[in-house]
């Protein structure tokens, strides 16, 4: 294909002995790859612009490498070759082309960042893979590698996870990978590391879908990794966990995880059926099956380009067989916004999530979350709500955490926990948000929102009660009006009118909605707000529902 002028890939034919001013010229265009990857580009030498593989003969490889290792110690990166391979041309010379990795951590954060959610049927080894990957030693095939994931005593005693752990891998700058093995602590990890992924480890069971969805939902994960059992295929809730990431539009790739148990045709066979579901109309993505370190850097590279490509991963983590495929291709992965979206996120006014609420000793209360838009600093003022009437209150944040680090500035799209002091945790719930003062947020009890029908066993009408996911809210409303129609079908569309039953929340028009009621689904955004200023908010609250007004 041929280069495009944006995005982080670069094909340079030949770096040798270049002119002073030459030099400049290819440092300067380096550092706008690297400012388009957001810390990461990638340079193919021995290409044309055009796409043209010519390569390059041993003498000119080396000096075109030397270069560019010059380059990159003048823009502070670090440099890794990625693969080699040999161009068929008539010489007589054997002619390559190398692909390299330059990664630079920007100058005001830490580390590169990357959130994978992790999908996949209940007992299809997810915990135990990250286990494997986090603490860096193979399970024992009993469940060993996952015991330090788990959050909860009756986690241990079944062996299911029921709630969201957080769990994370470093690449540093050579990419190689930073994990627990040398009894790191969490802190070392973010020191040692250039890039961090940070997994968010979902439950698997049919019980837990409404932790599972909120995860989805409101951690905003980069891309989702649906585990699949080599010996169960698909089953229980894999279709859904694969049905939830397309309706949220989250990228995926799949592992297939437990081959060391069982044959080549089974194994076989489990990828044929993924390969069939990938292919459906619903679906329409590409498998790409990946065999090699030279399919993992490309299925990275093409993965991050068109969605529709959905690398497959065979591996064990008990054998170790084929993990260091998965480690070669999360090290390569690049982020997906570009540094013009989250900048122009940052110049917004501040805006942080709460996920989570805890108390801790000598600190306080702290909120767990991510800011969605701004720039959020320790001192900070800022306001919370919408409480249970509908309004929002002062506080002040006293300090910020990140991958249990701590942190002094927070920036759009990144995930912490932020100390809040003497706050009283009564107060707070998980789907609130920390606003900055001047923003005067509009908060409602009724919207409207467009939505697609997934599953419904008759039909779905005015007066049903389901629960709403929107971001990190979830509620259950009343369907008060379908317009243009009295009922709504199984995969028909419409625009609904919602009501919240218990209080009010602070929504955005154009937000995802999933909801969900027994086993009726459906996804769709929210086109409409019906705002509610604070002072009909006191009227409101003494003419009840229950009562008349006159």
């Amino acid at each position: 294909p041929d280069q495009a002028e944006d995005g982080n890939i670069e094909y340079k034919l030949k770096l040798v002995n270049p002119s002073q001013y030459r030099f400049e010229h290819l440092v300067t265009q380096m550092k706008w790859r690297l400012q388009e990857g957001r810390g990461e580009a990638v340079y193919q030498i021995g290409v044309e612009d055009n796409g043209l593989l010519v390569g390059l003969s041993e003498d000119e490889m080396r000096a075109s490498l030397k270069t560019l290792r010059r380059m990159a110690e003048k823009v502070g990166a670090d440099i890794t070759v990625l693969r080699e391979r040999e161009v068929d041309y008539d010489s007589d010379v054997p002619r390559k082309i190398t692909e390299v990795l330059v990664r630079k951590v920007p100058d005001n954060q830490q580390f590169l960042d990357l959130r994978v959610a992790v999908l996949g049927n209940v007992d299809s080894g997810k915990s135990t893979l990250l286990g494997v990957l986090t603490q860096g030693e193979l399970d024992n095939g009993r469940g060993r590698a996952r015991l330090n994931l788990f959050r909860h005593l009756h986690e241990i005693q079944s062996g299911r996870t029921s709630s969201i752990s957080f769990e994370i891998l470093g690449f540093n700058s050579k990419g190689e990978v930073v994990n627990y093995s040398d009894s790191r602590t969490a802190e070392e990890i973010c020191e040692s590391s250039s890039k961090m992924i940070t997994f968010i480890d979902l439950a698997g069971h049919h019980k837990y879908l409404k932790t599972t969805i909120f995860g989805l939902t409101s951690y905003c994960p980069d891309f989702a990794m649906l585990v699949v059992s080599a010996n169960t295929g698909i089953a229980g809730t894999t279709r859904e966990h694969l049905g939830l990431a397309m309706a949220l539009k989250v990228p995926f790739f799949i592992v297939i995880s437990k081959v060391d148990l069982c044959s080549k045709a089974t194994v076989e066979r489990t990828v044929k059926q993924l390969e069939r579901i990938l292919k459906q109309p619903g679906c329409n993505k590409l498998p790409l099956l990946v065999n090699s370190d030279d399919d993992a850097v490309t299925a990275a590279q093409q993965f991050a380009q068109s969605p529709n490509i959905t690398p497959i991963f065979t591996l064990s983590s008990v054998s170790g067989e084929n993990l260091d495929l998965l480690k070669v291709f999360l090290n390569i992965l690049p982020p997906l916004t570009n540094s013009k979206e989250q900048e122009e996120l940052m110049q917004q006014l501040t805006e942080f999530q709460v996920d989570e609420i805890y108390t801790v000793p000598e600190v306080g209360t702290v909120v767990g979350g991510t800011l969605s838009s701004g720039i959020c600093r320790e001192g900070e003022h800022l306001v919370v709500g919408p409480t249970d009437d509908g309004k929002f209150l002062r506080l002040k944040v006293c300090s910020i955490q990140r991958n249990r680090s701590a942190c002094r500035v927070l920036r759009a799209g990144q995930a912490a926990t932020l100390a809040l002091g003497p706050f009283d945790r009564s107060l707070l719930r998980k789907g609130m948000v920390m606003v900055s003062p001047e923003m005067n947020p509009t908060i409602c009890s009724v919207f409207e929102a467009e939505i697609v029908l997934l599953f419904h066993a008759t039909t779905f009408r005015k007066g049903f009660q389901v629960t709403v996911h929107v971001g990190n809210v979830r509620q259950t409303a009343i369907v008060e009006k379908i317009h243009g129609k009295d009922k709504l079908r199984t995969g028909e569309k419409a625009v609904v009118r919602f009501r919240f039953i218990k209080h009010p929340e602070y929504l955005k028009i154009g937000a995802k909605l999933l909801f969900r009621e027994g086993v009726t689904k459906g996804i769709g955004h929210v086109t409409d707000l019906q705002a509610i200023t604070t002072t009909e908010n006191g009227l409101e609250e003494s003419l009840g529902p229950g009562q008349l007004s006159f």
